[in-house]
């Protein structure tokens, strides 16, 4: 048995304060510099109550002007704001799905992209009632690629995957008008929807940002996930680890960023072949090693065990270790500061997106016509560039944690099922975990997602908050960045069963899992409201009634609006850290706080005080209040 062994925020801290060492020699600019010279922020912004929508202004609402020169309250303008902030992040995570829609529609028997997992695509196309009799997988992946692909742009009808969702929530969401209908066309509406002379009306905007976060999430991201499960295989759990320590000065170093399975996969692939391990000792190297930031991190560490740096703030450290070859770059949550701030090192930055070009960037474009040749190209090119290291710059904190990942909702489902001692055949169900539940073992779970954010500490809300809720017997779900945080603090390790209750370290025995279980990036999010209406389906009850909560406490991009309303809208009650720009309107702040509960049974918990103990009292009342619910 392994001793568990935490590493601190305190001890992440002390690691980037030697790091801003090396940037101060050089003269590099970080985002430690760049949050100073930006403070104090616009509280205008901050509330949500400046409006640019038109050339009349720009117009802010003060004690003195309280309505813009269109007649605008506070009221209109926030929540014109919250809908064009949710319908940023969701037409980006949907983006992000249409493009794996495209390479599985170019997946061939002898590659480069291939279908990994036939059994998750013939069971899709049942959901869709699609034959699948004698038809050739290939055949079958280009037809659903191209079915996922319309769901886009459908004229009528809303998102196929909703049918995931118990009746009961179908029912609500259509009844009151938040299922989601093509996602384009949802975008379209919210743009549509706040341009200037358009909806004013609180009410309307809340139910339109709700009806876009769900395209997003039972759209976008759920085609995303399931599609890049298809071609790069469905994780299923796997030993890695986390942290600066990861990367090694002895060998080649290439950071993974951004948000595309695609082409770190072939990153990986050819980073392990004899070829390039052989021209890697060419050079001096002892090999090789591939490590990711923010979601491409993510995806490669759950399917294919490669471990993860760090996180979204994280990305500046990994080249000021000095040793960092080459840091590559799909798409989305890139600091345009990586540029100049390579240019201090001898770091290659590579773009590889047309959706995400920066300066001082080379250029790669990546197609599913060139894969291999561009992977090849940067692979070849970051082994050369170890001969340029700048030695006296050279410094690894020498921090690393121990993570088991991949837990996706089928090795969830596998892995219960070595909990229930019952005689009754409950295999390839949630019902262990119901039993877990109602029996008092576990008191419930929290979804804990989103970025990191340096308005508050980062990750100290991300590892605290999961550290007080495991010893409360409540088990975490993660993704994104703060699954990272989890990881690289240690709390993806089997033995941090030791700092958990009684109850959830039994089952993390038993169940041999780490209590903070990693679902995968901000798409995979998908795979939780799945996993939530499985647990419905399963028990019983709506999902409104199971004693789980969402968290997002230091998120930061538009994104995470966009998850943020479709969780909320799937049922589940959701806890921000950060307020998401609407504090300037008492009623858009009304209707995320409680009236949506009248259309989706839940609602939204701010805590812009950031206060660790009062929002860790507010989860576990939420779960204790939903167990009374029902009697357990």
């Amino acid at each position: 048995m392994s001793e568990f062994k935490q590493v601190t925020i305190e001890e992440m801290e002390a690691a980037t304060e030697r790091l801003l060492e090396t940037a101060a020699r050089v003269g590099a600019d970080t985002y430690q510099v760049r949050v100073k010279n930006q403070s104090p922020h616009c509280k205008f912004g901050e509330q949500g109550v400046c409006c640019r929508i038109c050339t009349m202004g720009p117009c802010r609402i003060t004690p003195k002007a309280p309505r813009g020169i269109c007649g605008c309250d506070a009221h209109g303008i926030v929540g014109r704001n919250f809908v064009r902030f949710t319908a940023g992040g969701g037409a980006t995570h949907s983006d992000h799905g249409r493009e794996i829609c495209f390479e599985l529609m170019a997946a061939k028997p002898e590659g480069p992209f291939k279908v990994s997992d036939p059994e998750k695509l013939l069971r899709i196309a049942k959901e869709w009632d699609v034959e699948t009799e004698g038809k050739d997988i290939y055949d079958l992946a280009h037809e659903m690629a191209e079915l996922a692909a319309m769901e886009y742009g459908k004229v009528r009808g809303f998102q196929n995957w909703i049918k995931r969702a118990p009746e009961h929530t179908q029912k609500l969401w259509i009844d009151n008008e938040v299922a989601p209908r093509a996602v384009d066309r949802e975008v379209s509406t919210c743009m549509h929807m706040t341009h200037m002379g358009n909806s004013s009306k609180a009410e309307a905007l809340v139910r339109q940002s709700l009806r876009m976060g769900m395209a997003d999430g039972w759209g976008g991201s759920m085609t995303g996930t399931e599609f890049s499960d298809i071609m790069f295989g469905t994780p299923m759990p796997v030993d890695t680890e986390a942290n600066l320590g990861v990367m090694k000065e002895d060998c080649v170093n290439i950071v993974m960023h951004g948000h595309d399975p695609s082409l770190s996969e072939f990153i990986v692939n050819l980073s392990d072949s004899p070829e390039m391990l052989a021209r890697a000792k060419a050079v001096g190297a002892k090999g090789i090693v591939v490590s990711g930031i923010c979601c491409t991190g993510n995806e490669i560490t759950m399917r294919r065990g490669i471990p993860m740096v760090g996180n979204f703030l994280a990305q500046e450290n990994v080249i000021l270790t000095g040793a960092c070859e080459a840091i590559v770059v799909d798409v989305q949550c890139i600091f345009p500061a990586l540029g100049p701030l390579t240019k201090c090192f001898h770091t290659k930055f590579y773009t590889t997106s047309k959706i995400c070009q920066q300066p001082m960037s080379e250029f790669i474009h990546f197609t599913t016509d060139n894969a291999m040749d561009v992977a090849t190209q940067i692979v070849e090119e970051a082994i050369d560039n170890f001969k340029n290291r700048k030695k006296d710059l050279v410094h690894i904190p020498q921090l690393k944690a121990k993570a088991t990942v991949g837990y996706s909702v089928e090795a969830i489902v596998k892995q219960l099922d070595t909990v229930t001692n019952s005689q009754v055949d409950k295999t390839g169900t949630t019902l262990p975990l119901i039993e877990c539940i109602t029996s008092g073992v576990i008191r419930g779970a929290v979804a804990m997602v989103g970025c990191n954010n340096p308005k508050v500490r980062p990750d100290y809300l991300h590892i605290e908050l999961m550290k007080k809720l495991i010893a409360n017997d409540i088990v975490i779900i993660a993704s994104g960045c703060s699954a990272q945080a989890a990881a690289r603090a240690g709390l993806m390790d089997k033995a941090a069963k030791e700092i958990c209750g009684a109850g959830l370290k039994r089952v993390c025995e038993l169940a041999d899992i780490p209590p903070v279980l990693h679902m995968g990036s901000c798409v995979d999010i998908s795979r939780m409201v799945v996993l939530a209406s499985e647990l419905a389906k399963d028990s019983g009850l709506n999902i409104s009634q199971l004693p789980v909560v969402g968290c997002a406490p230091e998120y930061m991009s538009e994104k995470a609006i966009s998850i943020g309303n479709y969780v909320v809208a799937t049922g589940i009650e959701t806890f921000l850290g950060v307020d998401p720009y609407v504090s300037g309107s008492s009623e858009v702040t009304e209707w995320l706080t409680s009236g949506i509960r009248d259309w989706v049974e839940a609602a939204y918990h701010i805590y812009e005080d950031h206060d660790l103990d009062r929002m860790t009292q507010g989860m576990i009342d939420c779960i204790e209040e939903k167990r009374a619910a029902i009697g357990i």
